[in-house]
């Protein structure tokens, strides 16, 4: 029906209407990104330019179009404060592309809109490098290119299918040289990174404030896969480190201040046992500058393009927030031993509380105090004894805790006796403190998720965690999870928590419990080899590219040499294909012509624009009516019939029939001159 509906309107109007599909499709896709009345702006214009084109109604005039500009330039500042920037920019491009169409009167015009929103497809790739992502451009961009071949081809009223059909070859042609050229570009870091923009995602941050969130909304975004070579560690041993949190206000948790001279400040001091770990991990950007390594890691990271560093936290480092999809390998040991083993003036900081805070834990750790002694040799059965009270004591784990007030730990240990992995660790952290134990909080990713396709261990932001490091004498920093002793299973067994379901995936549940985690698995995987292969490319890859060619030592230099060769080599096929694909211009002029040819040897002159019917008079005079002169003169009509035949005339020979018989014409012989 669409397709009838279509064929009833005049080109023009056809072709117009499949423009504005695609220019839709393309804005569609950056709704995620732009505020409400952007999406709101650019649907009113295209549908009211759809109703001009339906109705052939005049396109409005300027007056019309500057005032809806001034609209979106006023919109877009107070929204973004700024006309510049990646966010107000794609803002701006996306109603611009819409505003274009209104003045679209001429092919001219169309080409502008054609570019334009090649250029805001571009943009998508700001805020997404993904798998569907890519898929979503590529429809785009067959669109835009049926559209461009379509405004080439004014003659006659050639059907959409054809046009993409040709727009196809074209894609599918300029695809080995895309190829290439992907391959073997350098790759010069920051370079092909994403420009990014102070963005954080939910799961982690450089602070953590407790009991201000009344109910824990989980993210189910991945935060980084990891592939182990060999077995991968007990899953009670995946403690994947991050930010280590040391200052503590009473409200919020900060990290560790430099407040003693470098030769005083406490050291790493990392020394690790036992059978390494080796994997590769592949991280989601996060526009944090945070590693997260298995514990605990001696060697860097080999991160392309940035340099990364290990603080005394054993935290891991890079020069620059991490903007884009980056892969390093590392080694780890779960056996290692870290920090002082005897006790420090920069431990005063880790046992620091403000005053005022939390009185009847302060009260709860004299009491143990006096059941279990003090000092250095008392510190093992104090721990004990308060991981005893969290496994006894009716604590809960639960992501609806309530808003805390001011005194989280009181509240905690007396009153509430609920909450999730914050509340448990910076509470236990307190009564560690007040016990004058030097302790501090550790925030990573904890367990994570095997996908059985592709081998990769997936974790996500919902696997965000948060444990405590007590240090003891004579063993340095000691990691204990409180939360194990609440929920056992959050961090033993790794049942992890669930975020809600969709009504799609809600739905599919339904119908078959094991479906949708098959095609979670699935689609999952292909995100992962996409990653793998594609947006993890780096310079190092191109290097491996090389050696495999047989460069044994393959620098730069080597590359630039293999790509102008590959594009030497591309550029002389091209010309070769281009020569060829013109000599097989029309197949039908070079039979004439190759008749003609032979027919001049034989002493037949002839004109290049000597018709066949011609030539065919020619011959006969030539040889009267013998019967090759007959033959030939029936066949250089059949010729002319095949091509300008009129319509409902006898059907003519095939050109390849043609063909044939022209290599079993017997021609007579060239006379003795």
């Amino acid at each position: 029906m669409l397709k009838t509906a279509l064929s009833a309107l005049p080109r023009d109007t056809r072709d117009t209407l499949f423009l504005l599909a695609v220019v839709a499709w393309v804005a569609v896709m950056q709704i995620p990104h732009v505020p409400w009345w952007c999406s709101t702006l650019t649907a009113g214009v295209l549908l009211w330019r759809t109703t001009l084109t339906l109705r052939g109604r005049p396109l409005p005039n300027w007056p019309w179009r500057l005032g809806l500009l001034l609209i979106t330039l006023m919109a877009t500042w107070a929204t973004h404060g700024t006309l510049l920037g990646q966010d107000a920019g794609v803002t701006l491009v996306v109603v611009l592309l819409a505003l274009k169409t209104l003045e679209m009167r001429a092919r001219r015009d169309a080409f502008v809109v054609f570019f334009l929103a090649f250029f805001t497809l571009l943009t998508h790739f700001f805020y997404s490098q993904s798998l569907l992502t890519a898929a979503g451009i590529l429809i785009a961009l067959l669109g835009l290119l049926t559209a461009l071949v379509n405004a080439h081809m004014p003659v006659g009223r050639p059907s959409l299918w054809q046009a993409a059909r040709i727009a196809a070859g074209m894609a599918a042609m300029g695809a080995p040289i895309m190829l290439v050229l992907f391959l073997l570009f350098p790759r010069f870091s920051p370079l092909w990174g994403v420009p990014g923009e102070d963005r954080g995602r939910s799961g982690l941050s450089s602070t953590m404030r407790v009991g201000q969130i009344a109910e824990l909304v989980l993210d189910d975004g991945i935060a980084l896969r990891v592939r182990f070579e060999g077995d991968p560690p007990p899953q009670a041993e995946l403690y994947f480190r991050g930010p280590v949190l040391s200052r503590f206000d009473g409200v919020e948790w900060r990290p560790s201040r430099a407040e003693f001279p470098g030769r005083r400040a406490l050291q790493s001091e990392l020394s690790v046992a036992g059978d390494p770990i080796r994997y590769e991990v592949t991280m989601e950007p996060s526009q944090r500058p945070w590693l997260f390594l298995l514990e605990a890691a001696e060697q860097a990271p080999q991160v392309p393009g940035m340099n990364v560093r290990m603080t005394p936290e054993l935290q891991w480092l890079t020069d620059r927030p991490i903007g884009q999809l980056v892969r390093y390998g590392a080694i780890s040991h779960t056996t290692f031993r870290h920090g002082p083993l005897e006790p420090v003036l920069a431990l005063q900081e880790q046992v620091a509380l403000p005053p005022g805070f939390n009185p009847r834990t302060l009260e709860l750790a004299q009491q143990l105090r006096r059941e279990h002694g003090r000092g250095p040799e008392a510190t093992p059965r104090l721990v004990q004894a308060v991981m005893e009270r969290l496994r006894t004591g009716g604590y809960l784990y639960t992501l609806e805790p309530g808003v805390y007030g001011q005194h989280t730990a009181d509240e905690f240990w007396f009153d509430r006796r609920q909450g999730f992995c914050e509340h448990i660790a910076s509470s236990f952290v307190i009564l560690m403190r007040a016990l004058d134990i030097p302790a501090r909080i550790v925030t990573g990713y904890q367990g994570g998720e095997l996908n059985g396709i592709d081998g990769f261990w997936t974790v996500r932001q919902r696997d965000a965690h948060a444990w405590a490091e007590v240090w003891q004498q004579g063993l340095g920093w000691v990691r204990v999870d409180p939360t194990s002793a609440v929920a056992p299973g959050r961090t033993g067994s790794l049942q992890r928590l669930s975020a809600a379901e969709g009504a799609f995936a809600g739905a599919i549940r339904n119908f078959n419990p094991t479906l949708a985690a098959q095609l979670r698995a699935a689609w999952e995987a292909m995100n992962n080899r996409w990653n793998q292969w594609v947006l993890n490319y780096t310079q190092g890859s191109q290097l491996d590219l090389l050696k495999n060619l047989g460069f044994k030592s393959p620098s730069w230099t080597d590359l630039a040499y293999v790509l102008i060769g590959v594009v030497v080599l591309v550029s002389l096929l091209g010309a070769a294909w281009t020569l060829w694909e013109r000599q097989q211009h029309d197949p039908w002029l070079r039979l004439l012509r190759r008749a003609r040819t032979r027919l001049a040897d034989l002493g037949v002159a002839s004109a290049d624009h000597t018709p066949p019917r011609e030539l065919a008079q020619r011959v006969r005079q030539r040889w009267g009516e013998t019967e090759a002169a007959r033959r030939i003169a029936q066949w250089l009509l059949q010729l002319e019939a095949q091509r300008y035949a009129r319509p409902g005339a006898a059907p003519s020979p095939s050109l390849a029939t043609l063909q044939r018989e022209f290599r079993q014409l017997a021609w007579p012989r060239k006379d003795p001159r």
